[in-house]
């Protein structure tokens, strides 16, 4: 069946190919309009939106050149990109279909038609349309709520509702927020997100992963030093926060921190004062503190391994993230997203998902939620060998099949499976994760970063 309310524009010089094309999709409960010439169809497009175009190539009595459906296809571009077109062509005339899907034609069909091919493509394109116009659609609602330079985040499923209502009361106040969910699940887009809406967004947003900082160079890191005060201190070098003054200081990962270095940041958090390393010279700063973590930080201060002080600090505003699994009706969209995204990163012509890739990112778990999805369609985009991705492009295996193979795989691919397996089991939790695996979450979390977890 077609999708719900899904209309069709239909051009061909023939009319009773015009009569048959309306017959079959009527059939299949589509709503269909026709054009005998290429300025009805301009006009028809002009006048409203549809769902797809399948159009010929050729109007003139006795030409077989398609230049007239090339030419309709580039103003076609000009008036509505996001129109999926289909292209149909005479048998034989490959080449003529080769040079439209160069000029924006999504696919092509060859008369005369296989009903069953030609209605499988109309369906996957008009699927895909309107997944692209969705996601652009809340692109501009996003650059219309924020300040330029917002990052995208693409939220219309239902469990990101309360979400974004929460954003969007925070997001203009200087409160410090304090940002939870499973690794991977966006924390960084929303904390852009709240300093964009800030007062502070012409001043910049410095970002510090605090779950790769060794313990030895977090003072150096987060407070600057003066030249001569340590071997490697070759010059003087602002700190973190002297970078973020006026603006806003993204702490990443600070369920990392020591009880030592939590006491550090502490003073600084109350004071806004510290010293560079080597210096007793007291700087005053004024920063907007984000956090965030993957970590129960309740959890952690009840286990005595988080102060309790800090923790009310951060916590002005609780954000939490639901994992992917728990926003599905959002998978095609940011699907959509990362693949043009990646598509134009690497100069491919890959420009949609076939359903039976559309149903296999659906059907997967995500044990490393946004994060995970951007790099599989990364891949998929570089492994793609037509202008759709296929499920073998996402290379996804049944847990099933990765046993006996294991003997076949190297230790990077070995450790990658046991990572995303102790994941799945914990549901994304990656302080059990870690303990089942014997790693501290530092140490794990570096590794979800090397593996695009």
């Amino acid at each position: 069946m077609s999708p719900a309310q899904a209309r069709l524009l239909v051009a061909d010089d023939a009319r009773d190919i015009l009569d048959a094309l309306e017959i079959l999709f009527r059939s299949e409960g589509y709503e269909v309009e026709t054009a005998l010439s290429p300025l009805a169809v301009i006009s028809a497009v002009g006048e409203r939106d549809f769902d797809a175009l399948l159009m010929d190539m050729n109007y003139m009595r006795d030409t077989t050149s398609g230049v007239e459906g090339l030419d309709l296809l580039g103003r076609l571009q000009q008036l509505d990109a996001t129109l999926p077109v289909v292209v149909m062509t005479a048998w034989g005339s490959i080449q003529g279909a080769v040079e439209a899907l160069r000029r924006g034609a999504r696919d092509y069909v060859q008369k005369p038609f296989d009903n069953e091919r030609l209605l499988h493509i109309i369906r996957t394109q008009v699927e895909l349309g309107r997944a692209l116009r969705r996601t652009q659609r809340l692109e501009s609602e996003n650059l219309a709520l924020r300040p330029g330079g917002a990052p995208t985040l693409i939220a219309a499923s239902p469990a990101m509702q309360p979400v974004l209502r929460l954003m969007e009361r925070v997001g203009a106040s200087d409160a410090s927020a304090l940002i939870t969910g499973e690794h991977g699940t966006g924390k960084e887009v929303v904390a852009g997100w709240l300093h964009a809406a800030s007062p502070r967004a012409p001043r910049a947003m410095v970002t510090v992963n605090l779950g790769g900082l060794a313990e030895g160079v977090f003072e150096s890191e987060m407070f600057g030093h003066t030249k001569g005060a340590f071997t490697d201190a070759k010059s003087d070098r602002a700190g973190r926060f002297e970078l973020a003054d006026q603006g806003t200081l993204f702490l990443d990962e600070i369920a990392n921190l020591s009880l030592t270095q939590q006491a550090k940041m502490l003073r600084v958090l109350q004071s806004g004062e510290f010293e560079r390393v080597g210096s007793s010279k007291t700087r005053r700063v004024d920063v907007r503190i984000i956090a965030a973590t993957n970590a129960d930080l309740r959890a952690e201060v009840a286990a005595g391994r988080f102060r309790e002080d800090l923790f009310f600090r951060l916590n002005t505003v609780e954000i939490h993230l639901p994992p992917l699994r728990e926003r599905r009706e959002d998978i095609p969209l940011l699907a959509a997203h990362f693949l043009a995204q990646s598509a134009a990163r690497y100069r491919r012509r890959v420009v949609a998902f076939t359903p039976e890739a559309m149903r296999a990112l659906l059907a997967y778990a995500w044990p490393g939620n946004v994060r995970e999805l951007a790099h599989a369609v990364e891949r998929a985009v570089l492994l793609a060998e037509g202008d759709q991705v296929t499920p073998p492009d996402l290379n996804f295996r049944p847990v099933s099949e990765i046993a006996p193979r294991l003997e076949e795989m190297s230790l990077e691919e070995v450790e990658r499976v046991l990572v995303e397996k102790a994941l799945a089991r914990h549901g994304g939790n990656v302080t059990l994760a870690a303990q089942a695996l014997g790693l501290s979450r530092s140490a794990l979390y570096r590794r979800l970063q090397r593996h695009g977890l």
